[in-house]
């Protein structure tokens, strides 16, 4: 199957339209029949359990996974690349020697070595696998508008509003957007800018890192903004006109939101990443990555059900050329190091079982280094790492072919991946909503991940 590596976007597009945005056996029980317990007993236990967290980790631009967690190593030169396998916590399980903190914690964390999907573009993947939803009418470099499928976050606030001042997303520390394309699968798409997550710019791992509308003017107190917010309020019901306007249900709604997380000390205290211990800071690495996990983990204890963090800008991780010492210098070590200390934070704070961590990205490498010793868009075959909210740690599931090109065994697509995230936060697998056209769509038709938490691949 061809890459597409000439990232050349002809979008033909209006700035208007861009704006859019052996034992059991001898009791008389068959290992099917003990898989098939397991797996029920493990769906029992999570229905009846109270809805869980999700913290993406995305990879935006696509980790290549021969790189990191499908490494190759009796595969020729020119497929298993420079990098060598090292032995993980666990016996058989082996990562790139790259990602040494990691490797230290694999009993917290499963593998999917098998998922897949048919499309090698950036804009249309990332929607796919951020909303478990192909994009409606996708074409290369299709940018993000209100036909989108909405992320997980905006379905949640869709299907369990909440008003109690914790929005039901957020999104850091960057926005995904080259100019002139914005990234689908960051909003909410059809069910309309109310429902958008709460969209963080800034890095957190600088010192005068501050989300301005957390930050109240000088000689402004809470009373004086509900004050004015409530004159506000009486003014736009008097312009009706306006308040039809996509634009205006945006701003009031960006609005209502800085109020509630203004009066919320919980979350606006959430964001002072600088109240962490020093010890701590440096155990994440001191750097726009480690902090941004930090920042996560910090939103996520003051009970934010869904947050990304975006490991790097637009297509960070989309090495055609030079991708050893990209990712070896500069890839690698911070993630490694990021993501382990927050799994290992999150589990010393008793987070980690009512919390998903997901990290991915949008597809995987090719299997073959191309003439620039990079590799090039994949969307057959890649990895996801997934742990907490009763994902059986120390697991590989699913295995690609011997060039990591196909899986070998059942391939699980991006809206198998939505299913399990939807069935967590407690949204029901036939949920449906409306569109645009107050037509009634389904959110989802994948199927959960079960082998995540039986531990039976």
């Amino acid at each position: 199957m061809p890459a597409d590596n000439s990232h050349q976007h002809t979008t033909g597009l209006t700035r208007r339209e861009v704006l859019q945005v052996g034992y059991s056996g001898l009791m008389g029980l068959g290992l099917p029949s003990i898989i098939g317990g397991r797996a029920d007993a493990a769906k029992a236990a999570r229905a009846s359990a109270q809805p869980k967290q999700v913290l993406i980790v995305f990879l935006t631009g696509a980790a290549s996974h021969h790189e990191t967690f499908d490494m190759k190593p009796d595969a020729p030169l020119e497929v298993r690349g420079e990098f060598k396998p090292t032995s993980s916590s666990i016996a058989g399980l082996h990562v790139s020697e790259h990602l040494p903190k990691l490797a230290a914690q694999a009993d917290k964390y499963a593998i999917i070595r098998s998922l897949s999907h048919k499309d090698n573009n950036h804009l249309m993947s990332t929607h796919h696998v951020l909303t478990g939803q192909m994009q409606p009418g996708g074409f290369f470099d299709k940018v993000a508008s209100r036909d989108d499928w909405p992320c997980y976050s905006a379905a949640l606030a869709f299907m369990r509003p909440r008003n109690d001042g914790i929005p039901s997303g957020v999104n850091l520390p960057t926005f995904l957007q080259s100019s002139p394309l914005t990234w689908p699968g960051q909003h909410a798409g059809l069910l309309g800018p109310n429902f958008d997550p709460w969209q963080i710019v800034g890095d957190p791992n600088k010192p005068d890192f501050r989300v301005d509308n957390l930050t109240l003017a000088p000689g402004l107190d809470i009373d004086r903004i509900s004050d004015r917010h409530s004159l506000l309020s009486g003014l736009n019901q008097q312009q009706d006109r306006l308040a039809k306007a996509a634009a205006a249900q945006r701003l009031n709604s960006e609005q209502d939101l800085a109020l509630s997380i203004l009066t919320s000390s919980k979350l606006s205290k959430a964001f002072h990443v600088d109240l962490e211990p020093p010890a701590m800071r440096d155990r994440y690495g001191r750097n726009t990555t480690g902090q941004s996990l930090l920042l996560a983990r910090r939103l996520i204890e003051a009970g934010v059900p869904v947050v990304q963090t975006n490991i790097g800008s637009v297509q960070t991780w989309d090495s055609h050329s030079n991708i050893f010492p990209r990712l070896k210098d500069q890839l690698l070590p911070p993630l490694d190091q990021g993501v382990a200390a927050l799994l290992e934070d999150l589990h010393s704070r008793g987070l980690l079982d009512e919390t998903l961590v997901m990290m991915l990205g949008e597809f995987g490498r090719t299997p073959k280094i191309n003439k620039t010793k990079g590799r090039d868009h994949w969307g057959p075959c890649f990895f996801g790492l997934f742990a907490g909210a009763g994902v059986q740690g120390g697991q590989v599931i699913g295995k690609s072919d011997k060039h990591a090109a196909y899986p070998v065994t059942r391939p699980y697509s991006p809206n198998d991946v939505g299913a399990t995230v939807y069935h967590l936060l407690g949204v029901p697998a036939d949920a449906t909503a409306r569109d645009r056209f107050n037509r009634p769509v389904r959110l989802n038709r994948g199927e959960v991940i079960e082998s995540l938490f039986t531990g039976a691949s």
